[in-house]
């Protein structure tokens, strides 16, 4: 059985046999869990092997592990500065902040292994042009050249941990005053006013990028579609002009800015024709029975394998991750960052 195009959430810390039985369909290709599935490293740790137990190959495992305010999973995990701080640090230390980067990449990557977890969706490269609340700290820097280094040091850190990346949200965020979880963004802007919005995109898919996820925003001077749904922004743009080969994955396709283009089920399908590898469907298990009796014959050999390379590597448990001078030297670092109060601001 391959992985399917969907992936799903859990409400609770265990699975439920409704959600038991939905792993076992060969439409479903993952789980992305949130802070509502963590209890403890012992109990994540076997969730994550349970629901990798449920198929092989495995089913993919993620979390969005940002730092800042977008971590789901927190002590013991090692508390991570909100990316605006690596930024603002480059801005006075660059080595210091490149160095701070490549931490936080290993450590979400190794902390997250070593429960089982296969891929955060992380980092993001939305540019911080102060505009998109909803992305706010969340952003490395203004300048497209900085975010691109600091999210290509990010990457190395979290190969070196077992982990690819997941650059988002392309083509970008950041241009959209509205928040796509709970209303319809529009972007303005033509083409080539998004060139350095795109440029962190460029940079990471020439350094061998594994995998993108797609906003739900609107540019209606090239596409109305949300780019979620675009065949243009997705196989004209990402897949021909920027040559990508990795994994396109959707943002979650219960947010608001997904909502104005018919039922869970049109949505999905829309996504897949537009060229998305897997797409992300949370917070409505009420939806899923439907999505997957609408995707019923649905295969897409490509997908199934870009989506096989996502997998984590490496096998380490938590006791021996946290006992070793990388860990050390890595938590050390990023402590260092969370000591400098006038760079960890929130907005």
């Amino acid at each position: 059985m391959s992985l399917g195009p969907l992936m799903i959430d859990l409400r609770g810390k265990t699975l439920a046999a409704d959600e038991r039985e939905w792993l076992q369909s060969p439409l479903v290709g993952g789980v992305i869990l949130f802070t509502r599935n963590f209890a403890s490293v012992e109990q994540l740790a076997a969730l994550v092997a349970e629901i990798h137990a449920a198929r092989q190959p495995p089913l993919l495992v993620t979390v969005d592990q940002e730092g800042g305010r977008v971590q789901r999973f927190r002590q013991p995990f090692v508390r991570l500065p909100p990316p605006r701080a690596i930024g603002r640090l480059y801005d006075e230390e660059r080595e210091l902040a490149l160095k701070v980067a490549g931490a936080c990449g290993w450590l979400i990557a190794a902390e997250l292994r070593a429960v089982g977890v296969d891929l955060s969706f992380a980092p993001c490269v939305d540019l911080d042009r102060g505009l998109a609340a909803v992305i706010g700290d969340r952003a490395l820097h203004p300048e497209a050249s900085v975010v691109a280094t600091l999210a290509r040091r990010f990457a190395a850190g979290a190969k070196k941990g077992g982990m690819a990346i997941t650059a988002k949200h392309f083509p970008t965020h950041a241009g959209a005053h509205s928040d796509s979880h709970t209303e319809f963004a529009v972007d303005n802007r033509a083409l080539a006013e998004l060139d350095d919005d795109l440029k962190p995109y460029r940079d990471l898919i020439a350094n061998g990028l594994a995998a993108v996820m797609v906003a739900h925003v609107s540019f209606p001077a090239i596409d109305p579609r949300p780019a979620s749904m675009s065949s243009w922004w997705i196989g004209e743009y990402l897949r021909g002009e920027l040559d990508f080969k990795g994994a396109v994955i959707s943002d979650d396709m219960s947010m608001t800015g997904a909502a104005v283009v018919g039922s869970a089920a049109e949505r999905v399908r829309l996504a897949l024709e537009a060229g998305c590898d897997l797409v992300l469907l949370c917070n409505a298990p009420e939806q899923v029975p439907g999505v997957l009796d609408s995707l019923e014959g649905y295969v897409n050999p490509s997908a199934q394998l870009r989506l096989t390379r996502l997998h984590g590597r490496g096998d380490i448990d938590w006791e021996s991750l946290h006992a070793s001078a990388d860990w050390q030297k890595a938590s050390a670092l990023v402590a260092s960052l969370e000591a400098r109060p006038k760079l960890t601001l929130q907005g």
